[in-house]
């Protein structure tokens, strides 16, 4: 590990200057022959000092001397510079060299150059001191940075002395030398002199995101560093992928000539000549501001969109950037550590708002839009249909973008749900109508809001709205979900500024003082110095935020590598588990096996149409690339209908004709142009779906036209809205004849409940189709009715959209025959009653997709509701409750519970199934493994940074003892094997640990004190020490039928313990004072097995697995019960039906709902009043 990490702060530290005897050489010259003004020498390595600084003589060596060769410049030619004399490294006159050890990475070659961007001087005047910054960086990206200090020395001649008047006579010169302090990490903080010129600086930006060949001028070498540091900053997350060379020296103007991007900066003197040059280079005088190209004093590029434009512009115009007007409302200070610190502070928040309004830039520039159109499973980002949601006036500036490797490198990122700055900002500032997207899947048409949008000419700030819920909603029978794609009212999102959020306060850790002696002993000393006194500082910061606990955790696991102490430094990283391990730089830390590993795949795809047949797997495949649906069971209906009598794959020019016609019907929806009348009649969330064409109807002429509420009639003539009916209302629908000239055509009948008259329409050749899809949305708006579940709307819509598709691409006689395998819903509400039960609808509040984004239903293993908080001094705290679900493979999905919206749609948290969550008043989440990890998620920043591993076999329960304040920092944790650990949730220690020697342990639960633990073959409770006190087995009829234990409660004060048991449809109750054997036993009715069970009130919620139906397949019928039991009567209160496959999990919301969660099958996640 020691050879892999940054071995210490400072790389190394490099003299550069003239030889001396290239400097006595030059002074006998100018007494000679006089002296000019400047002249100008080549400058060399005098002397490197490099870890561990250890002081002993150390000469040039042969590497050094042979890096004293330039390169010739393109425009060297126009300058008149000294011949070069080659020159013999020495030091302090002497000959010979010492071999000198450099770092690796640094190169000795340009960094005289670099030192000297100028040229080394040689004056009859001393100068002043002088700074500036380099940065190297590799060809992996990875950077070193260097500061220079430029100071003048003077140069003597060997004196002469006159015996007769006693004089001397000597010429005094004054030569440049530089010392380089090399590191990792920046000296330098400097943002707000970028922001002096907000539109120029747009310009710039709009420059790099496009990769642009961008040159940086000054008269100052130190301001070149400073600002382009600064640029790249403020693309962040975009990473920079180009060439970077911050100060170009006088030798290395060739550069410039690179065909490729880059980011690179000059003195402002050679701007004529750099100009005159080099074609098409975009140059910025950072002096004064200008951008220009080489070509022309105007830069030809697409600017960066004009909302994000404004919205930045508006931003940096409101920033308090100067802090003398900033103290002129504050009280006056005359202690000069105070007002210095005062400055630190105010110049560390402005740092802070600075990076906050660049990184809104960023946000506002692609916001939802990117991820709408990525594909995570298959890593696939559709760029062209990217553009088609862009304004035209935009389409050419992103187009330059999506081209970029600075965005493909974005792109990484995000298909790695990359939890950064970036995607904190983007959750954060969504509108109400943006995270409405998380409850329903639909495709992509115009809003009516939106068309109304359209035909503004500016556009309106809309305003966030923090939802300060403190419980959740009321959810009426008849809510309206609304949902929003690509609306220029929420693509800008401009947060108040009251919500800002403020820097963090910074901790100083006072190193101590450096050694007068560099020599070995001297800096081990200092070692053992330093780890004592982080060794102290981690004693005080126990109690204190984690991730200052973190930080001094690495940094002495860092020192103590640096000394040789292997084990202690693997001790300090470990700590890093329960501290924050988001700081261990992973990937700078490589294995001896690092070459066998297979690394995943990280590339990014574009979307291609197929060129060969597709079998039924590849055409799944395709069909989720291009973002058509995702949903396994929907593509292959569509497979299905598009394979119709052939053989069982999908011609490529089929797919292609099907893709078409599916994006024409995008566009045509785009293009139409409701009046404002029209308009006044619908929802802002509607979108016209379908329009027919202009038929004849018993309520006039017109075109029907279909949103995903209702039918409507747009009259010819002057346009008018006539409403023929909402889709609930619909009674009947049917194909009937009507009479045309001599003969008959066939028409579609509507009958109503809200009009006694039958609408009928002479559709022609549609009138097929319109029939499927008015009879599949009429089933869908039943079915999302009856289960409370928006999805099965959306669904239905998505069926109808197909069936267009497909009888469009097909234009056969049985394409109405091919596009009646979508019509899923209209089938199994022949096949399945659509009615349900009137105890279960009374209940049922709703219904929520925690697999909205995934190909297919996951099963729903772990529900945990979090009650929201309100803090008016710490905007981070205004939170809404949460609901957190834990799917298969390792993911948590978050929800906010007041309004059902998706807040986080994929936390990863290790890859095996999550057994048990729970939430903790540190605003944390433990989540219980298979692997034998506890996760720890940060309830603010939505990641996972701790892990708890002392658990050695799979973890299957936690759970916390709230009797009182102190106790509640008690936390207890259990794993199968049988082991139980106490911890303190401050400081993540264990306390106590104890272990059961049992069947199974699957959860352990605390009352007055006491535990109580479920094993497979028993119920136990166990005192504080751990010592079981009682125990109550499984009865012999079970054990006969090898059946165990899944869960059970405790009512202390009616002394009762109910029991349920994996294999059985039966409750047991058990008296806790008699525990030999159930004093009753409550059949289940329709259940064979008792899943997990929650008390609510004097309710007992219990959740069960219902009896399989025939074939197995999930075909709508309701197989699982959640039964509510009343605990007095012993009976079974209320049989709850509204999930198609087993329950896994129940969790309570302030008692005010239950929720339930399924197996994969169903994948749902029911919301259930309590009464």
């Amino acid at each position: 590990m020691a050879d892999h990490l940054p071995p210490v702060l400072l790389e190394a530290c490099v003299v550069v200057g003239a030889s001396n005897d290239k400097l006595r050489e030059i002074s006998q010259a100018i007494n000679n022959n006089g002296t000019p003004k400047h002249l100008l020498l080549e400058p060399e390595v005098l002397h490197v000092l490099a870890p561990p600084f250890v002081s002993k003589p150390q000469g040039e060596s042969e590497l050094v001397r042979s890096h004293g060769k330039r390169r010739r410049s393109f425009l060297r030619k126009k300058r008149e510079q000294p011949a070069s004399v080659a020159a013999t490294p020495c030091q302090d006159g002497k000959g010979g060299s010492v071999e000198v050890s450099v770092p690796k990475d640094i190169d000795l070659m340009a960094l005289p150059q670099l030192c000297f961007p100028g040229g080394l001087q040689v004056t009859k005047e001393e100068k002043d001191e002088q700074f500036h910054f380099l940065v190297f960086t590799d060809v992996f990206g990875n950077k070193t940075h260097g500061v220079v200090m430029q100071y003048y020395r003077p140069i003597l001649e060997e004196a002469s002395f006159f015996q007769n008047h006693g004089s001397y006579k000597f010429s005094k010169l004054f030569s440049a030398y530089s010392l380089c302090v090399i590191s990792k990490y920046p000296y330098f903080t400097a943002l707000k002199d970028c922001l002096s010129w907000p539109q120029q600086l747009l310009q710039v930006l709009s420059c790099l995101l496009q990769e642009q060949r961008v040159v940086l001028f000054s008269a100052d070498w130190a301001r070149l560093t400073l600002v382009a540091e600064s640029l790249l900053l403020f693309l962040q997350p975009l990473s920079w992928q180009q060439p970077y060379v911050p100060v170009l020296a006088r030798g290395m103007l060739d550069f410039l000539m690179a065909p490729t991007a880059f980011l690179m900066g000059c003195h402002l003197s050679h701007f004529e000549e750099v100009a005159a040059e080099t074609d098409d280079l975009i140059l910025i005088n950072i002096d004064n501001g200008s951008v220009s190209t080489s070509c022309s004093e105007i830069v030809d590029l697409p600017e960066i969109p004009s909302a994000a434009a404004d919205c930045f512009t508006q931003r940096c115009l409101s920033l308090k950037i100067h802090f003398d007007l900033h103290q002129c409302c504050h009280a006056s200070c005359t202690d000069i550590s105070e007002q210095r610190a005062q400055r630190r502070t105010w110049q560390q928040n402005l740092n802070h708002e600075i990076q906050r309004i660049t990184l809104e830039l960023i946000v506002n520039i692609f916001r939802l839009d990117v991820s709408c159109h990525l594909n995570y499973e298959h890593r696939v980002f559709n760029s062209e249909e990217f553009l088609k949601t862009r304004e035209p006036a935009e389409q050419l500036f992103y187009k330059m973008v999506l081209e970029t490797h600075i965005f493909n490198s974005f792109l990484k990122d995000r298909l790695n749900r990359k939890m950064d700055n970036y995607a904190r900002m983007e959750l954060s500032t969504r509108s109400e109508m943006q995270k409405l997207k998380g409850m329903v899947e639909i495709p992509r048409r115009p809003t009516m809001q939106e068309i109304q949008a359209r035909r503004k000419s500016s556009f309106t700030e809309s305003r966030l709205s923090k939802r300060l819920g403190m419980s959740l909603p009321n959810l009426g029978d008849d809510q309206t979900i609304s949902f929003q794609r690509n609306s220029l009212l929420t693509r800008i999102v401009i947060s108040d500024p009251a919500v800002r959020t403020l820097p963090k306060p910074v901790k100083v850790f006072k190193l101590p003082d450096f050694p007068a002696s560099l020599s070995f002993h001297s800096v081990q000393s200092y070692y053992s110095e330093l780890i004592q006194q982080l060794g102290k500082a981690i004693f005080s910061a126990q109690n204190e935020n984690p991730t200052l606990l973190a930080r001094f955790y690495y940094l002495r696991g860092f020192i103590n590598t640096l000394s040789s102490r292997r084990l202690d430094a693997l001790g300090d990283f470990q700590n890093l588990y329960k501290t924050d391990t988001a700081i261990f730089p992973t990937q700078l830390v490589k294995t001896e096996n690092e070459k066998l590993l297979v690394r995943p795949d990280d590339h990014v795809k574009k979307f291609k149409l197929p060129r060969k047949h597709l079998h039924q797997e590849e055409f799944v495949r395709c069909v989720q690339e291009c973002g058509i649906v995702k949903d396994i069971a929907t593509i292959h209906r569509l497979f299905d209908a598009l394979t119709d009598g052939q053989p069982k794959n999908v011609d490529p020019e089929l797919f292609k004709v099907f893709y078409t016609f599916w994006k024409e019907m995008e566009i045509e929806a785009q293009d139409v142009n409701l009046p404002s009348g029209v308009i006044d009649h619908l929802d802002n969330s509607e979108c016209v779906y379908k329009l027919s064409s202009c038929v004849k109807t018993s309520y006039g002429v017109g075109k029907i036209a279909m949103t995903q509420k209702r039918l409507f009639l747009l009259t010819e003539g002057r346009p008018g809205f006539l409403e023929i009916t909402k889709f609930r209302d619909i009674q009947e629908v049917k194909i009937a004849s009507a009479p045309f000239l001599l003969g008959r055509i066939p028409s579609l009948r509507i009958q109503t409940s809200r009009r006694p008259e039958v609408f009928e329409a002479n559709l022609k050749t549609e009138t097929e189709l319109w029939n499927l899809m008015v009879k599949e949305m009429w089933a869908g708006r039943k079915m999302a009715d009856q289960h409370k579940d928006p999805q099965y709307m959306t669904q239905a819509l998505t069926n109808v959209l197909l069936m267009d598709a497909v009888t469009g691409c097909l234009q056969t006689q049985r394409s109405i025959i091919a596009a009646s395998k979508l019509a899923y819903f209209d089938k199994i509400k022949h096949e399945v009653p659509m009615m349900v039960p009137k105890t279960t609808s009374e209940t049922l509040k709703h219904k929520i997709n925690p697999s909205l984004d995934l190909a297919e239903p996951q099963t729903v293993h772990v529900l945990l509701y979090t009650p929201g908080h309100l803090t008016h001094n710490d905007s981070e705290g205004m939170m809404n409750p949460k609901l957190w679900v834990a799917l298969s493979g390792g993911k948590v999905v978050v929800f906010d519970a007041a309004s059902w919206s998706m807040l986080q749609d994929c936390i990863q948290v290790g890859e095996s199934q999550l057994n048990c969550m729970l939430g903790l008043v540190q605003e944390q989440v433990w989540i219980g493994s298979q692997d034998s990890v506890i996760y720890i998620i940060d309830t603010h920043s939505m990641s996972c940074n701790k892990q708890l591993t002392e658990h050695r076999h799979e973890v299957t329960g936690l759970t916390m003892d709230t009797r009182d304040q102190h106790s509640s920092q008690q936390t207890y944790s259990c794993s199968c094997d049988g082991t139980i650990l106490q911890w303190d949730s401050a400081s993540l220690k264990v306390k106590r640990q104890f272990y059961l020697n049992c069947d199974r342990l699957s959860s352990i639960q605390i009352h007055n004190g006491t535990l109580w633990c479920c094993c497979g073959d028993s119920i136990m409770e166990l005192k504080k020490s751990g010592t079981p006190q009682k125990r109550i087995a499984l009865p012999d009829d079970f054990q006969s039928m090898s059946s165990s234990f899944s869960c059970f409660i405790v009512i202390p004060e009616r002394g009762q313990l109910w029991t349920g048991c994996a294999d059985s449809g039966e409750l047991c109750l058990w008296h806790t004072n008699n525990h030999r054997h159930p004093s009753k036993r409550i059949s289940l009715p329709g259940s064979s097995g008792v899943t997990c069970m929650i008390r609510v009130k004097d309710q007992l919620w219990v959740g069960c697995r219902g009896r399989a139906g025939v074939g197995g397949q999930c075909d709508g019928q309701l197989r699982s019960q959640v039964m509510v039991m009343d605990p007095e009567s012993h009976t079974v209160a209320k049989e709850l039906q509204a999930h198609s496959d087993s329950i896994q999990t129940l969790c309570s919301a302030e008692d005010r709902y239950v929720l339930s969660g399924s197996a994969r099958r169903d994948g749902k996640i029911a919301i259930w009043k309590v009464e």
